[in-house]
């Protein structure tokens, strides 16, 4: 077992400085004040609260952070960013964490990643989200074939799910073409399944 109180087997300096670098935040501007965990709508599900997450990067435990299930439960609201008193962009911390973590094929919370990767698809087809479409192909996916079925017929008769895409006008489909197109090019340049 090891020694919980010896960092020297576990820190990674360069990781801290990689995730500061790729984030654009200044970590050691956080003083492990809380706010980010207090305000955090999502805390209850996660494994290492966000102010742990942060404090883990500092530290450079490269592998509990990016082994971690709270950096994909996070929501991406930002109120941890919000909430900072040094002005910390926490939620872009944990967005490039994600990104760090995919990178070495760590998923701790595969559905996230097919729920993404299911959403993505209809942005791609149709220029913006199709709900049904990114619901059908995420139970297919997930293998989650009845997952939030109950839930229809009251979204549909509320008009909130329509049975066919909306698509962009042309102009606005070719700029998401475009998008797509960049990020493939810079995946495979990365190594990283697009």
């Amino acid at each position: 077992m090891k020694n919980a109180t010896d960092m020297s087997q576990r820190h990674d300096s360069g990781f801290t400085v990689e995730v500061g670098a790729q984030s654009g935040q200044k970590l050691s501007a956080c003083y492990q004040c809380g706010n980010c965990t207090a305000g955090c709508p999502a805390s209850f599900v996660y494994d290492r609260q966000v102010n742990q997450i942060m404090r883990g990067v500092q530290l450079g435990m490269k592998d509990e952070v990016l082994d971690s299930r709270a950096i994909w439960l996070c929501l991406s609201c930002s109120t941890c960013s919000l909430r900072c008193p040094n002005n910390i962009d926490v939620a872009a911390v944990m967005e490039t964490l994600r990104h760090m973590a995919r990178k070495e094929n760590r998923v701790a919370v595969g559905n996230v990643e097919k729920f993404w990767f299911s959403f993505l698809n209809t942005v791609r087809a149709f220029g913006r989200s199709w709900e049904i479409g990114t619901m059908a192909l995420y139970m297919m996916r997930s293998l989650r074939l009845f997952t939030d079925l109950d839930l229809a017929p009251e979204a549909l008769k509320k008009q909130k799910l329509g049975f066919k895409p909306h698509v962009v006008a042309q102009g606005g489909a070719s700029s998401v073409t475009r998008i797509f197109k960049r990020y493939k090019e810079r995946a495979e340049r990365e190594g990283v399944r697009p």
